[in-house]
């Protein structure tokens, strides 16, 4: 028996960014900024803790000039033709 395509997981699904950090993920993150020791606190009722996907950095666009003469989509404007001869 198949699966159904919508049950099918994508290659990388388990390193995608997720919103919500495990226990020992926070409590890592926590111990890191210094806001959590275990000596001191309690591992229930932690904290919230904010998780922030890393984008990655945008490319820097090319002069108006350049892209025209390098694109090769481009169409040129044909000049009007004298059919009067």
């Amino acid at each position: 028996m198949s699966i159904h395509p919508s049950l099918k997981t994508k290659s990388g699904a388990l390193a995608q960014h997720r919103n919500v950090l495990t226990r020992t993920e926070r409590i890592a993150k926590l111990t890191a900024e210094e806001r959590f020791s275990m000596e001191k606190n309690c591992a229930l009722g932690l904290v919230k803790v904010r998780s922030i996907k890393a984008a990655a950095g945008k490319k820097k666009a090319k002069e108006a000039g350049e892209t025209a003469a390098v694109d090769p989509k481009a169409t040129a404007v044909a000049a009007p033709v004298d059919k009067k001869k």
